[in-house]
């Protein structure tokens, strides 16, 4: 899972499905769902999964009204489609996707 900084989040969602979570190295729960977000990653050809690190690019996290972590955002070409919070399994994580994909 590639992380974004500041200056390439806005590139980066412009354009296909993209997952972002919006985490930091100090959040538990972000570290819990990282590898089930790799693995989605790897299965999904119609979804690109990326991460913000809160604490690198806060200017992100300020402008898309981050407010707690783990924090996923879906967009599609640039619009933003669909918001969760907190760490959950991935037949969930599937679930919430499925119907924005």
């Amino acid at each position: 899972m590639r992380t974004l900084t500041d200056d390439e989040f806005t590139g980066a969602v412009a354009a296909g499905n993209v997952l972002v979570e919006f985490g930091a190295d100090w959040c538990g729960p972000c570290r819990m769902l990282e590898p089930v977000l790799d693995e989605i990653d790897r299965e999904r050809g119609d979804l690109t999964v990326v991460k913000v690190d809160m604490d690198a690019s806060p200017r992100t996290a300020r402008d898309q009204r981050i407010m707690s972590a783990p924090t996923l955002q879906l967009y599609r070409d640039g619009r933003l489609v669909a918001q969760t919070v907190g760490a959950r399994p991935k037949i969930h994580l599937m679930a919430w996707l499925e119907p924005h994909l």
